[in-house]
C-alpha cells in the first residue's frame, strides 16, 4: 500500500505540466521551432493592404462579453518593403523605449517617491464584467506596441490606443491640433462630446501628474518619452467605452501638441500601477491581456476584473516603493534545456535604494537582462545549439543563426522560474525570432547596463498575462488568447 501511494505521488509530481521543484527543471529540455511557418509570417505581414477603418462590434455568447477583433495591419498595412528593415525600425524604437523606462526609474529614485499616491475616486459607473476590448499588434507600423480599439467621448469616437503597462497617464490627440502625427482615425474633436470636461489645477488628478502647469485655472499636462516623443495638452475627464461598458469621468490628456513614433494610434491607454492609470481610476481588482504573435493578423482581448485561470503559472507581483508605475515579478531564476543557470536570485531583486528588479512590460519588445545574467543565458543557449549554423549579429542581437535550409529545428527550452518551484517554459518562437525573410533567426534577448531588467512582449506573446492587483499575483496562461 505504501509503495503504491509513493508511486502515485511520484507520478503526479513528475508529470505536472506547469510546476516542478527548483532541483528538477529537466521537465522542459527541448522544443521544436517551426522555421517555415515563422518565415512565411514575415512575408505575410508585408503583403497586408490597408482597409477602411471599421467600428468594433460586440456580442455576448453567454454572460461573458466577446468582441469582434480587428487586426492592426488591416487598418494601415506597412510602409516597409522588406522584413529586415521593419525589424531594424522596431528594434530602434525598442531601444528608445528601454532607455525611457530606465531613465524614469532613475529620476524617481533621485527625485521623489510616488508610493503615497492613492487611486482616485471619480464616481465611475460601470459593470466590471463588461470591460473587455480588442488588442492588435502594431509591429507592422515599425513599433513593438500593441493597440486596442476604444471609444472616447459621448457619443463615442472610436480610435486605436497604444496599450502600455509602463505608463500611467491616458491621453489622445485632440483638435485643435497645433502639431499632430498621423493616425488611422480622425483626430478627436472635444466639441463633439457632451461628456468632455476640463480639470482645474486644484484637483487630485492634476496634482498627481509628474509634469503639469496651470493656465486660466485649467490643468495642463506634459508627458515625454525616451525616444523624443511627447504629448502636451489639457487634462480633462471623458467617457471611455470599452466593449459594451461606458466608464464616466476618466482623467485623460487631450493633446494639442504631440510628436513621436506612435504611428497610427490616436494615443495611449496607461495600464501602470500609478493613480492616474486606467485600472487605478476604475478601481479594478485585476486585468489581463493576451498579446498575439507580432506578425499575425489575428487579435485577442484586454479584460478587467476577470479571475486568474485555474491552471495559470503564478508569480509574486511586487511594487517598487520609489515608483508605483511598474509591475515587478518575483523571478527566482532561468533555465536552458532543463538546467538552471548559475545566477543569484539577487539579480532579479529590488534593492533597498529602489534599483534592480525585473518588470513585465507590454511596450518593450525584447527582454533585457543585466549583462552577467544575459551572458549566462546566451552561453547556455549557444552550448545547446552547436549543431546550428551561426551567422553575424543583427542590431542588438549578438546570437543569430542561418536556418535558410531548415523547415524546423529542435532547440533548448528557455524557462522563467518563480517561487515555490513554479516555471514558465517559453515556446521557441518567443525567443528565437526571424529578422529577415531569408531564414536568419536571432536569440531574442539582450543585455542592459541598467539595473532594471525587463520582460518584453515577444516573450509574452501567445500567453494570457494576468495581474491580480488584490492578491499581488501575476499569472501566465499559455495558449489562452
Amino acid at each position: 500500500m505504501w509503495l503504491l501511494l509513493h508511486l502515485f505521488i511520484s507520478t503526479l509530481f513528475f508529470t505536472s505540466p506547469l510546476v516542478h521543484s527548483r532541483t528538477t527543471p529537466q521537465t522542459y529540455k527541448t522544443s521544436v521551432l517551426d522555421v517555415s511557418a515563422s518565415v512565411q509570417n514575415t512575408l505575410n505581414v508585408l503583403s497586408v493592404h490597408p482597409k477602411p477603418t471599421q467600428a468594433f462590434s460586440a456580442h455576448s455568447a453567454s454572460s461573458k462579453l466577446s468582441m469582434q477583433l480587428q487586426p492592426r495591419t488591416s487598418v494601415q498595412g506597412t510602409s516597409h518593403t522588406d522584413y529586415k528593415s521593419l525589424t531594424l525600425a522596431r528594434l530602434k524604437r525598442d531601444s528608445a523605449r528601454v532607455r525611457s523606462l530606465s531613465t524614469r526609474l532613475d529620476l524617481a529614485i533621485k527625485r521623489i517617491s510616488t508610493s503615497d499616491l492613492k487611486p482616485l475616486d471619480n464616481g465611475l459607473e460601470f459593470q466590471a464584467e463588461d470591460l473587455e476590448g480588442p488588442i492588435v499588434s502594431g509591429t507592422s507600423q515599425g513599433s513593438g506596441e500593441y493597440f486596442s480599439r476604444i471609444g472616447i467621448g459621448n457619443p463615442p469616437s472610436q480610435v486605436y490606443m497604444v496599450l502600455d503597462t509602463g505608463s500611467d497617464v491616458n491621453w489622445l490627440q485632440c483638435a485643435p491640433c497645433s502639431d499632430c502625427y498621423q493616425q488611422a482615425d480622425p483626430v478627436f474633436e472635444p466639441a463633439s462630446s457632451s461628456s468632455y470636461a476640463p480639470l482645474t489645477c486644484d484637483t487630485k488628478q492634476c496634482k498627481s501628474l509628474d509634469e503639469s502647469e496651470c493656465r486660466n485655472g485649467t490643468c495642463l499636462y506634459e508627458v515625454s518619452y525616451g525616444d523624443g516623443s511627447y504629448t502636451v495638452g489639457d487634462l480633462v475627464t471623458e467617457t471611455i467605452t470599452l466593449g459594451s461598458a461606458k466608464v464616466n469621468n476618466v482623467a485623460i490628456g487631450c493633446g494639442h501638441n504631440n510628436e513621436g513614433l506612435f504611428i497610427g494610434a490616436a494615443g495611449l491607454l496607461g495600464l501602470g500601477g500609478g493613480s492616474l492609470s486606467f485600472p487605478s481610476q476604475i478601481n479594478a481588482t485585476s486585468f489581463s491581456y493576451c498579446l498575439v504573435d507580432r506578425d499575425s493578423d489575428s487579435a485577442s482581448t484586454l479584460e478587467f476584473d476577470a479571475p486568474l485561470a485555474h491552471n495559470a503559472v503564478t508569480a509574486p507581483l511586487l511594487r517598487n516603493p520609489e515608483l508605483d508605475t511598474f509591475y515587478y515579478l518575483g523571478v527566482t531564476g532561468l533555465s536552458v534545456g532543463g538546467e538552471l543557470l548559475s545566477v543569484p536570485e539577487s539579480a532579479f531583486k529590488i534593492d533597498e535604494t529602489g534599483n534592480g528588479g525585473i518588470i513585465i512590460d507590454s511596450g518593450t519588445a525584447i527582454t533585457r537582462l543585466q549583462t552577467d545574467t544575459y551572458n549566462a543565458l546566451r552561453d547556455a543557449f549557444v552550448k545547446g545549439t552547436q549543431d546550428l549554423v551561426s551567422t553575424s549579429g543583427v542590431s542588438l542581437f549578438d546570437t543569430c543563426y542561418d536556418m535558410s535550409s531548415k523547415s524546423s529545428v529542435e532547440v533548448p527550452t528557455v524557462s522563467f522560474h518563480f517561487a515555490d518551484g513554479k516555471a514558465l517554459p517559453l515556446p521557441p518562437k518567443n525567443y528565437l525570432i526571424p529578422v529577415d525573410s531569408s531564414g536568419t533567426f536571432c536569440f531574442a534577448f539582450a543585455p542592459t547596463t541598467s539595473s532594471l531588467s525587463i520582460i518584453g512582449n515577444v516573450q509574452q506573446q501567445g500567453t494570457r498575462v494576468s495581474f491580480d492587483l488584490v492578491k499581488s499575483l501575476a499569472g501566465f496562461s499559455p495558449d489562452k488568447c
